[in-house]
Order: structure tokens, then C-alpha cells, then sequence
């Protein structure tokens, strides 16, 4: 059997979805074909099932490239205002947690409805359980399965990342790219907890649960969030957003105490210079039994001036050596892919390949954890589907 459309777009997440809305909105015969079952998958897993679908502070600087200046023609062209205003006309109630990160009131559910509702207004063909067996060019693409072809002059690669493989996450968007003849940035895992080396994790991973606000440090960005201990190492949303600019096998600094000098009241000669009062001390900023366990391997050797000023320095500069990550299974995004010098800034079409277009996660674009993912799955997928 054999299908025939405008624009073919591989991978019916949010990038996706939108790119097939903006195009069917133009009059374009388009087709969403997904290997899973449903759409969506990863939109209602997002944000704890209710979906941080954008951050209203998305700019620039809150997405990481190879090309930094890459991202910022789409994200002009389709902002977060222009998403709101589509949640709006849905009637979908929505609420800002923290840092501008926009939220559903109910369930992830409704945007993955609102999108299939524009898809169904725009007359999008959807096809699910859609295996691609074979991609090929000659005047148009085609797509064959076991017993189905697909031709059409346009095709969108919308695949996302290798994160999260237990919800269908492959490689085959960067397999395609590499097929015709496009280069890829190397990925790695991104907003992903980090596992500590044996010695940490004997030290410090029976406080398992145990959270404080940190700042974390690495490759010239920093983050002032919450920090969590977890039985592997370390987790929460400082070290996810830090986790996006690290490498093995350089080092994380942690300000355990931001805004406090913990040694300060000793400068006063009444107060005794005790483990008890430093103790004491500690506990008022770090949470009591990070406190204590961080002290018993940092206690001061003497109690002179330079000796506590020494031990305030180190507890705003706690060097951390990651042993690694917590891999694709946990990473919410994929970074590295497409490179963006492939690619049109404007369209996301391949420069090499008339027709192509790479949209969302498997481009060399990572945004910060907060909704800035989706803000670029938005705005690429509404880029490439303006320009279908």
C-alpha cells in the first residue's frame, strides 16, 4: 500500500506535533508516523505527569549549543507568550511553580489533548505503531515498513534523544542524519543525577533524602537550587541543571552555604572554639545531619584565624569527582546531535539535503531544566512547520 503526502514527519512528540499543526495549518497533506502506540509518551511522563510544557524567562542563554547563537531565530519566532496563548484557547488551567516554570493544574493529559485536538483541526494523518524499515531519496523520500510505502517531497526527523529508552528512545534520528551525509555532535545524557565514587558514597550516601540549597559549579556556569543525596550520589535540580555541562573527568564545586559565612561568630573572643559551637554553627545554613557528617571530614586541624577561614572556604568550594551519571535511563533530555551547522537557523532545513528537516531534541540544542526543552520543541517544530 502507498501513501502520499506533502511532508512525512518522524516522531509524533511535542516537536513533532507541532510541526505537523503549523503545516497542516497551511493547507500541507502531512503525516505523523511513530513507532509507539500513542503519542506523546514523553510529554505525560513530563514534569511528574503534570507537564512544565514551557518557562516564560525562556532565552538564549538558557540552552546549551555547540553554536549558542543557533537557537535564537526560532525561539524569537515562536515564544512562550504564543504557547500560553494556545493553552488558553484550550481552557487548560495552569499555574507558575518557581523560576517561571509553567505547569498543568490537572495532568500532562491536557496538553497531549490539545495538541492531537489541532492536529484533528489541522487534518494531520496520524500513524502509530509505525516501524520504519528503510529511508530513501531519489525525486522524493520514501518510507517503507514491512507492507506500507510513504512518498512525500518533505521530511521531518523528530525523533528525540537517546533519554529514557524504556519509553522507545532510539538512536534512528542520528542514524538518518549520518545517512545523508550530515554531521552529529557527540551526545551524552543531560539533566541527570551523578553517581559518586566509591569513597563519597560511603561517606556521604547514607543521608540518602536528605536536601539543601546549594550552588553548583562547573565549566564557568553555576546553579542555585536544591541538592539532593541519593543511595548513588547526587540528585535535584541544581545538580540535573549541572549535570547538562559536565564532563568525566572534571570536578563540581558545591557552595553548601550560600550567602552565609559559617565561621564569622568565632571572630568574637568570647565564643569558644569547640566542635560543639561549630557545629552549632553549621546547622543554622546546612541541614543538621549533612552538617555533622560533612564536619567529621572536614573538621579543622587548629583553631587559629587562618585554620577557620580555610574550612569557610572549603565549604563554599566542596569539590565533588563524579565517578559518572545515571545514564540515558534517567536523563530527561539528550544532549549533543544534529550539528546545527547543518542546519538552516531559520527553517531547520538540512543545507545538504533539500527537504530535511531536524526539529527538537535530536538537534545540538539542550535547554536548563524548567520547561525550556519544550519552549524549543515548540519553536523548532513551529520553525520547520511554517517553513513546510
Amino acid at each position: 500500500m502507498t501513501h502520499h503526502f506533502d511532508a512525512l514527519i518522524l516522531g509524533g512528540g511535542a516537536a513533532g506535533l507541532m510541526c505537523a499543526i503549523e503545516a497542516g495549518k497551511r493547507g500541507r497533506r502531512v503525516a505523523v508516523l511513530d513507532h509507539a502506540d500513542r503519542l506523546g509518551k514523553k510529554i505525560l511522563i513530563s514534569g511528574g505527569g503534570r507537564c512544565n510544557f514551557t518557562n516564560i524567562h525562556a532565552r538564549p542563554e538558557n540552552f546549551l549549543s555547540s553554536n549558542p547563537h543557533f537557537a535564537k531565530s526560532a525561539l524569537a519566532r515562536y515564544t512562550p507568550a504564543d504557547f500560553i496563548a494556545l493553552v488558553e484557547k484550550h481552557r487548560i488551567p495552569y499555574h507558575e511553580k518557581t523560576l517561571g516554570q509553567l505547569f498543568c493544574d490537572r495532568s500532562a493529559r491536557d496538553i497531549l489533548g490539545m495538541l492531537e485536538e489541532e492536529c484533528r483541526a489541522a487534518n494531520v494523518s496520524i500513524f502509530l505503531n509505525t516501524g520504519i524499515q528503510e529511508v530513501s531519496r531519489t525525486t522524493e523520500f520514501v518510507l517503507r515498513t514491512s507492507d506500507t510505502e510513504f512518498h512525500a517531497p518533505a521530511l521531518v526527523v523528530a525523533t528525540g534523544g537517546l533519554s529514557i529508552p524504556k519509553i522507545g528512545a532510539t538512536s534512528f534520528g542520528y542514524d538518518l542524519a549520518r545517512q545523508f551525509g550530515l554531521k552529529i555532535r557527540d551526545p551524552w545524557p543531560g539533566l541527570v543525577p551523578l553517581v559518586l565514587d566509591q569513597d563519597d558514597r560511603s561517606r556521604y550516601c547514607d543521608l540518602s533524602g536528605v536536601s539543601a540549597e546549594v550552588i553548583a559549579s562547573c565549566d564557568g556556569q553555576q546553579f542555585r537550587e536544591k541538592m539532593l543525596i541519593t543511595h548513588r550520589g547526587l540528585s535535584g535540580p541544581a545538580i540535573l541543571q549541572i549535570s547538562s555541562y559536565w564532563k568525566k573527568p572534571h570536578p563540581i564545586a558545591l557552595d553548601l552555604a550560600p550567602d552565609s559565612e559559617l565561621t564569622t561568630i568565632f571572630r568574637d573572643p568570647k565564643t569558644p572554639r569547640t566542635l560543639t559551637a561549630l557545629r552549632s554553627e553549621f546547622r543554622k545554613t546546612v541541614p543538621a545531619r549533612l552538617a555533622d557528617r560533612w564536619l567529621e571530614h572536614h573538621a579543622p586541624q587548629s583553631w587559629t584565624n587562618t585554620a577557620l577561614s580555610d574550612l569557610d572556604q572549603q565549604a563554599h568550594t566542596w569539590t565533588i569527582l563524579p565517578s559518572g551519571t545515571e545514564g540515558y535511563e534517567k536523563a530527561e533530555v539528550t544532549c549533543g546531535g544534529v550539528d546545527t551547522d547543518e542546519l538552516s537557523a531559520k527553517t531547520m532545513e538540512s543545507r545538504k539535503v533539500p527537504g530535511l528537516f531536524f526539529i527538537g531534541e535530536v538537534v545540538d540544542v539542550t535547554g536548563h531544566l524548567g520547561g525550556f526543552n519544550f519552549q524549543w520543541a515548540w519553536a523548532s517544530g513551529a520553525a520547520a512547520g511554517r517553513a513546510l
